[in-house]
């Protein structure tokens, strides 16, 4: 390759490097090329000046006073001798970088991949709640498992740990935690952390092992209360204590989604105007949703504790947001056979077959797309105060004292929060 080395200097002592303070490159002599390079600001480093292929370079050997004198020529040798071999010391360095780099990098493990694959593809989703569901379900799923594991050491049975159980009975949600894994492994494969084809690939591999999940799926259907008894079983939730209780009553009244509520923020509810605005990037279908708020919704809301430090209306007793889990233990400890979710379907059906409100205003009540676009022109208009109309009715309606199978179930009085 052809190199020379820097010229050579007089040998100066240790005391006399101490003393080097007049700023620019100060060579050392011993081994030619070495010098003490001292900025403006009075910082000192090792720097070894030397040519390759006939340009000269400079090389940094490290700071003043942690690199002595005699640890600077003692590297400064090391890059003569390898330059007199013909290597390029500055070249060799990076190349070692590089490796210790690549080694570093294979330690990965599958939790980080997870976090590092979802933070690059995140800004090409659609909403921030793709992202979170990818978290949550891989957290709940696959962390358990190989969360911890380095991804070059995932196999499939480790695969096979994860899905096997949950297969048959969350057919859908297996499906879609499988594309999910293969997708992290894919990615840590491009990025050099893991060799050959991912074991969570399907086609040709899983297949042959795991059900077609379209053969193996029940529709999830969301078990439903009859719309007849949502009156009496409010009545007992009222008497029920905690925030999860209160969630699960807010939940019926504005007929929204579990998560909705459970993520609901004082930011998003004007009390003097009686709404409740979610952004897009809590919504499912990705469109900020206005929710006409009841007297009784608004009793409700007003009644609630809450706490300095956090804007969670339904907080949990660590002040966070409330896990699905704890609305859902309100429903069995009531030992209810329904879902939170399943109360839109009650609302559906109690506003299909028992008020005159068109289809258009049931569905946009449920935050459901309309396809037809006469139908999306006329939401447009006058639609939100006909809303706001039908979710007083159904609030009236969940507080009217009914009689159920000859059995009459006492009502608190409709719009009070007890």
């Amino acid at each position: 390759m052809g190199m020379k080395m820097g010229k050579r200097a007089i040998e100066l002592s240790a005391l006399e490097v101490s003393r080097l303070a007049k700023p620019g490159l100060h060579f050392v002599g011993v081994v030619a090329g070495l010098a003490l390079q001292v900025t403006a600001t009075g910082a000192r480093s090792w720097i070894m000046r030397i040519r390759i292929a006939g340009k000269r370079r400079d090389m940094g050997l490290g700071g003043y006073p942690d690199v002595t004198l005699a640890g600077a020529r003692e590297k400064a040798r090391q890059i003569r001798d390898m330059a007199d071999q013909g290597i390029d010391p500055i070249l060799e360095r990076r190349l070692k970088k590089s490796a210790l780099a690549a080694e570093l990098a294979k330690s990965i493990t599958f939790s980080q991949a997870a976090e590092q694959f979802i933070k690059d593809k995140s800004p090409e989703w659609k909403n921030a709640k793709h992202a979170a569901q990818w978290s949550a379900t891989l957290e709940q799923y696959a962390y358990p498992v190989i969360g911890k594991m380095h991804v070059m050491d995932i196999e499939l049975p480790h695969i096979l740990n994860i899905l096997r159980p949950i297969w048959t009975t969350k057919t859908e949600t297996a499906s879609r935690l499988r594309g999910r894994i293969d997708n992290v492994l894919d990615w840590a494969t491009v990025q050099g952390y893991r060799t050959g084809p991912s074991p969570a690939r399907w086609k040709g591999h899983l297949d042959k092992l795991l059900a077609a999940p379209a053969k193996t799926a029940k529709v999830e259907h969301h078990a439903a209360m009859p719309y007849q008894q949502i009156n009496g079983f409010l009545a007992a939730l009222g008497g029920m204590e905690g925030i999860a209780a209160r969630a699960v009553e807010f939940a019926i009244l504005t007929a929204a989604r579990s998560g909705e509520v459970r993520g609901a923020t004082w930011a998003e509810i004007d009390l003097q105007a009686g709404v409740w605005t979610i952004p897009e990037e809590r919504m499912k279908a990705g469109k900020e949703h206005r929710i006409p708020l009841s007297d009784r919704a608004l009793s409700l809301l007003i009644a609630l504790p809450r706490l300095a430090d956090t804007e969670t209306v339904f907080f949990s007793p660590r002040g966070g947001v409330l896990s699905d889990m704890s609305l859902t233990a309100v429903m069995r400890r009531m030992e209810i056979d329904a879902t939170v979710h399943g109360f839109r379907s009650s609302f559906r059906d109690w506003a299909g077959e028992t008020t005159a409100y068109p289809r258009e205003v049931i569905e946009h009540a449920l935050a459901h797309q309309l396809k037809d676009k006469a139908e999306a022109a006329y939401a447009r208009g006058t639609l939100f105060d006909k809303r706001r109309r039908l979710m007083d009715d159904w609030a009236k309606f969940c507080g009217t004292v009914q009689a159920t199978a000859g059995k009459v179930l006492v009502m608190r009085k409709g719009g009070q929060h007890g």
